[in-house]
């Protein structure tokens, strides 16, 4: 065993471990059954879902802001996040019992926001701004150096990664002696990837390091391309724990060393695998979190036989966000399909619909008329349900016998996501 990327980029993630003794949790390396079943591979998940925080991000933080000089503490920190890197710095401060900012997107999810404040215990002060991470990240550093405090980083320090690849040293005590070999980490930032795939690299160097990401947010693949870290133009902000433009600065460069491919995961696909996890695990997870399980399915071929680790990276899931993720599951499994139709005006047309057109296992969901103006009423947008996937085309068959005058809508469309 030789340690050539940890030396390469002067990495102390042994000395992290010791540093996080009694602070981070020690979390569970857990066997799947249901998903070693199907996928004919022995899949584990490495519960950072269960970390103090719900997340691994505690890791990270605390091993950077412990290592501060006390005149630096004194003035206090600054952090962006979307929410799980927050509730690590809101611990550390809590902990250290120093003074926190904590600066997060207005989209962050309500219950990130409550779980941040009782994190910090009275230690810190939330201020929304910006869209997304990028905005509310400048913000940040602008009120850090008025004010004279110190940003801390959600992925791009040397520290930061550091933490977050003690993770890899848990996972290689915890296996033992059996083999790894695939391990899937999501990437938002690169910090979890870059630490965990640095000691993973250097103490299993025959182990696949595959780096996931949304695919609305593929940071770390336009990287990869353009052999530099880019800024995207815009991003899908759905997966708002990895929704990141631009991929980190040092954490690119051990990517690049380390990850053996990256996958992109669809944003219905990852809330499909959110559902099922529960449904089947009792495990509740992010959208960002669950990325690496989702993953598996684009791997089902060269996983078979294989020792496979997952990292759930957090839990932080907002119950009123329930909904939407099941939209978008189903319209992923395309189980579900908006349309936009025009009824004839004529007695009876609507019953017709239902009683003719529609199958018996077909279930309207949504329904509603888009007027004209306030007299005439114009075609309807009609949400269906299926029960197969088969049931689509049966449908539509029934739709052109009937001489329907339909539009099919697509969710993803710039009209699609105005009237959905």
């Amino acid at each position: 065993m030789s340690e050539n990327i940890i030396a390469k980029y002067n990495l102390h993630i042994g000395e992290a471990q010791k540093r996080l003794e009694g602070i981070v949790r020690y979390t569970p390396l857990d066997y799947i059954h249901s998903l070693s079943q199907l996928f004919e591979a022995n899949i584990y998940i490495k519960r950072e879902d269960l970390q103090i925080v719900r997340s691994y991000k505690l890791r990270g933080a605390y091993n950077m802001i412990s290592q501060l000089e006390q005149a630096v503490l004194d003035n206090g920190v600054v952090c962006a996040s979307a929410g799980n890197h927050a509730q690590g710095v809101a611990h550390s401060c809590n902990k250290l019992q120093i003074k926190g900012v904590v600066f997060m997107p207005k989209i962050t999810p309500k219950q990130k926001i409550k779980q941040t404040k009782m994190f910090g215990n009275g230690y810190i002060e939330i201020i929304l701004e910006g869209d997304t991470f990028d905005d509310c990240a400048q913000a940040a550093k602008e009120y850090t150096t008025k004010n004279n405090m110190t940003f801390i980083p959600p992925f791009d320090d040397t520290r930061i990664i550091e933490g977050q690849g003690t993770i890899g040293i848990e996972i290689l005590e915890q296996l033992g002696c059996v083999p790894l070999d695939y391990i899937f980490i999501p990437v938002g930032g690169g910090g979890l990837c870059s630490g965990v795939g640095a000691y993973i690299k250097d103490f299993s160097p025959k182990t696949k390091i595959i780096a996931v990401e949304p695919e609305g947010a593929a940071s770390l693949k336009s990287a990869f391309r353009g052999g530099h870290p880019v800024t995207l133009p815009q991003i899908e902000k759905f997966i708002d724990g990895a929704a990141v433009k631009r991929v980190g600065d040092m954490t690119y460069p051990i990517c690049r060393d380390v990850v053996d491919d990256i996958c992109l995961v669809p944003e219905g696909e990852a809330c499909s695998s959110i559902l099922k996890l529960y449904n089947e695990n009792a495990i509740v997870a992010e959208p960002a979190g669950v990325l690496s399980i989702a993953a598996l399915n684009h791997f089902a071929n060269e996983i078979r036989g294989k020792n496979v680790v997952c990292i759930l990276s957090g839990s932080n899931n907002d119950i009123d966000r329930m909904q939407e993720i099941k939209e978008r599951s189903l319209i992923f499994e395309r189980l579900k399909h908006y349309f936009i139709i025009r009824f004839p005006q004529r007695a009876n047309a609507l019953k017709d619909f239902v009683n003719i057109v529609l199958g018996e296992r077909d279930d309207i969901v949504r329904f509603e008329y888009m007027k004209k103006n306030q007299k005439e009423s114009g075609p309807a947008l009609v949400g269906i349900e299926l029960e197969t996937v088969e049931d689509y085309n049966k449908l539509l068959g029934r739709m052109i016998e009937y001489g329907l005058d339909f539009t099919v809508l697509d969710p993803d469309s710039d009209l699609g996501r105005y009237i959905v």
